[in-house]
């Protein structure tokens, strides 16, 4: 329902209304109350397209990309995430900033078009609508919670940690300092949430926009990062029945944006829309956290692949190489290892959003995709110590991936199955923003922690880090500390 985004032009005027820079700058005098701004049912629409306009994933994927092994500093490097590159992670960085914001913005005014949603009565031909409107509001709200949860907790399985701010309403106090709530208390509003969206929402909603599938994407992960693995591996089965796993042709032609196959739920960038502007940390053409101009030799790269991660899979006929990798323009030095000035002369060109004929660097965000399904019931059967099923579920996504029938792993013990899947994930979601979670959250289970290159490491001083370090968990932004006193600090900043 690309179609929808023709309306774009009012997330301008909603945003200027009612964007908000952090949890606790809700409603600023002189707005324009939600009461005055939504009128009817068309006005919620417009609104809704500017919750959309909030949720951006780039700045997730642009900090995983730097602080943990998938990158290292391109030939165009001018000191762009030299901090995250030696795990130098503080309450000022931008990339942390802007995740609080985005979902923050996202979450004001999904709050708002409830709100108003209430003092609106559809006529008759408008009810589905205006349901459906409403409904996507409130699956807007409970991911974008659940995204702050992620983030900002010590520990997402733990109800008595601390995560965000809970809103759930519009307040009219410019005065109000909320204190951080639990992983239970955000666990309890995301369910409500979901469950009032999924008997509001349409199916047919395309992939764009929050429908029933993207809904049950969203729970799968949330039970599965909380440990509900029986809740997690049912839902994931589902979806596996109406989105398979894509073959190598269709992988490729998925980061072109020309096939849907795995394509459950994801934020569309288009040319001369709002997200349509180049931006270094994110917020952006999602190709520009890696080069400045294309994905070519001369487009300005001044992040490349990790060679940790190009180890792995040279030689192989896995896809995920030629998606990831422009093998054509990269430059491999397979003596880098002893080369003083191998900085120089082996570089390896990310290709993951090289952009369409329309424009370089623009690509839509992937957010769930079926592979991510498929590798959740792996860590189910895993977790219950079904090592047959886990390597299973593995070995049918490397088929799809390699393009042939390999032999499955074998898995010992549960540390062996958990291992292998975050390996497989590593390839899988490799710059899409799940590494950094991904090693918080299984890297204990799976022996497994971050893996740089010795020689890469070696050049910028900084090579690993625990697990359970607290730079795993990301600081609460600094204008939300100075905003609002009651805010705790997590651990360690």
């Amino acid at each position: 329902m690309k179609t929808k985004f023709k309306n774009l032009l009012y997330v301008v005027l909603i945003t200027s209304f009612f964007g908000c820079n952090d949890a606790i700058d809700i409603d600023q005098p002189g707005r324009l109350g939600a009461d005055n701004a939504f009128q009817q049912v068309s006005d919620l629409q417009s609104g809704l397209f500017g919750a959309y306009e909030q949720l951006d994933t780039s700045f997730e994927i642009g900090l995983t990309s730097a602080i943990t092994d998938e990158t290292f500093r391109g030939p165009g490097n001018g000191g762009q995430n030299d901090s995250e590159q030696v795990f130098n992670l503080n309450a000022t960085n931008g990339y942390v900033a802007n995740i609080w914001a985005s979902y923050y913005g996202a979450i004001g005014l999904s709050n708002r078009i409830i709100e108003a949603s209430t003092t609106i009565v559809p006529a008759l031909d408008e009810v589905n609508t205006f349901n459906d409107i409403l409904g996507q509001a409130y699956a807007i709200r409970a991911y974008s919670h659940f995204k702050i949860m992620t983030y900002f907790s010590t520990d997402i399985q733990d109800d008595s940690a601390l995560a965000g701010v809970l809103l759930n309403t519009v307040t009219d106090d410019v005065f109000a300092n909320p204190p951080r709530s639990t992983n239970g208390q955000f666990a309890a509003q995301i369910q409500s949430d979901i469950q009032t969206a999924q008997g509001l929402l349409n199916q047919d909603n395309g992939n764009t926009f929050f429908g029933l599938d993207a809904v049950k994407a969203l729970q799968a992960r949330m039970a599965a990062y909380r440990g509900n693995y029986s809740l997690a591996d049912t839902l994931a089965s589902e979806l596996l029945a109406d989105f398979p796993i894509a073959d190598q042709a269709q992988y490729t032609s998925m980061y072109d944006d020309a096939d849907e196959t795995e394509n459950i739920f994801k934020l569309a960038r288009v040319v001369n829309g709002p997200k349509d502007g180049q931006g270094t940390q994110g917020g952006g053409w999602i190709g520009s956290l890696y080069a400045f101009v294309n994905a070519s030799a001369a487009g300005g790269p001044f992040m490349e692949m990790s060679r940790s991660v190009f180890n792995i899979m040279e030689g192989s006929t896995d896809v995920r190489l030629s998606r990831n990798l422009n093998i054509a323009e990269s430059t491999i030095d397979p003596g880098y290892a002893s080369n003083p000035g191998f900085i120089n002369s082996d570089q390896l060109l990310i290709f993951k959003y090289p952009g369409t004929a329309l424009k370089a660097l623009v690509n839509d965000l992937k957010e769930f995709r079926s592979a991510e399904m498929l590798l959740i019931r792996a860590e189910a059967a895993a977790d219950a110590n079904q090592l047959g099923m886990a390597a299973t579920f593995v070995d049918q996504l490397r088929d799809a991936r390699f393009g042939s029938d390999g032999l499955a792993p074998v898995y010992n013990n549960q540390t062996e199955a958990f291992g292998g899947i975050l390996d497989e994930r590593r390839l899988e979601f490799l710059f899409e923003g799940h590494r950094y979670i991904d090693l918080k959250r299984l890297g204990d289970r799976g022996g497994r922690t971050l893996d740089r290159d010795a020689t890469e490491c070696g050049f910028i001083g900084a090579c690993t880090l625990s697990n359970t370090d607290f730079r795993f968990t990301l600081p609460i932004p600094i204008i939300e500390i100075t905003g609002n006193p009651t805010i705790l600090q997590n651990p360690g900043y």
